[in-house]
């Protein structure tokens, strides 16, 4: 099965470019909740299409989030891509959803959001976060990243998604800031490359490989292609990450949901793992932060 994102570059035309493919991966991730319905499916696999393309530009340790705010009936849309290549993605939504309906009416007046995290440590302390804001005012969500592009004063920056429930694919151009070419003739040869790729059909997007498709579109470029990475179904959920979310409800809050339930549960809904945690393990907890705390104090 093809799980890999493959850059290239279109020398003559100065643009460079990224193309993926999942299909393993993308049924680990359906295989956390197989009940979305067809139109969400469709719209979550082109979204981590998509974040595994962005992903590719980060120059450091960290992970970058696509983040959908809707309205009614998808209330959010969350995909996650970190620097090893590592996707996981989740959809909520409400009621049901007829499989034709448009990515309009499944957001309603949405945000999408894109977050930047730098995990890797600057001494002790890790990197900065940085976050970007924009409407859904685009008909699907190629068009939202184009305008999110436009408004962030990036690269020329072109999207091409699509997903079925067996595949999802995504080919993304960018207008290379070296170019020593006039504005004028630099932006022909961006015209030139997102006309050619607009004559992609979906179908093509989701079945060809990526030498076999771009050598279709561009068989009259210079065409470089460069060596595949894979893209794999990773989890940043712990045994640790969870015991701190439940030391920081305090110790008495703990100790009373272990009370009322007779544990605490928490299950991760991008892998569905299940933590649980009994009153030996809160007292355990909270017990070896207090020594923790002391040894500090003696020290």
């Amino acid at each position: 099965m093809t799980n890999s994102v493959q850059r290239f570059t279109l020398e003559n035309l100065h643009t460079r470019g990224e193309w993926v493919s999942l299909e393993e991966t993308w049924q680990k991730i359906q295989d956390t909740n197989s009940n979305y319905p067809p139109a969400v499916r469709n719209v979550l696999g082109e979204a981590l299409a998509a974040i595994s393309l962005l992903a590719e530009s980060l120059k450091f340790d960290g992970s970058l989030t696509l983040q959908i705010r809707g309205t009614q009936p998808v209330t959010m849309l969350v995909v996650q891509a970190n620097s090893n290549a590592g996707i996981r993605g989740i959809a909520h939504w409400q009621g049901d959803i007829p499989d034709k309906t448009s990515f309009k009416q499944l957001f309603g007046t949405g945000t999408l959001v894109i977050s930047v995290e730098n995990t890797q440590k600057k001494g002790q302390q890790k990197g900065e976060r940085y976050q970007s804001l924009v409407s859904l005012n685009g008909e699907n969500l190629a068009e939202c990243f184009k305008e999110y592009f436009a408004q962030s004063e990036q690269l020329k920056t072109q999207l091409w998604l699509a997903a079925d429930e067996s595949r999802v694919a995504g080919l993304m151009l960018q207008s290379l800031p070296e170019s020593k070419l006039d504005k004028v003739a630099q932006a022909d040869n961006w015209t030139h490359a997102t006309v050619l790729a607009e004559t992609i059909k979906k179908q093509e997007l989701l079945t060809l490989d990526s030498e076999t498709l771009l050598n279709r579109l561009y068989h009259d470029e210079e065409l470089r292609l460069y060596e595949p990475k894979n893209v794999h179904f990773e989890c940043s959920c712990s045994q640790q990450k969870i015991e701190d979310t439940i030391f920081s409800l305090g110790e008495k809050e703990a100790n009373d949901i272990v009370i009322e339930h007779g544990e605490i549960s928490i299950n991760c809904e991008f892998c569905n793992t299940k933590y649980q945690l009994d009153a030996v393990d809160v007292n355990r907890l909270f017990s070896e932060s207090k020594v923790t705390n002391n040894n500090k104090t003696l020290h």
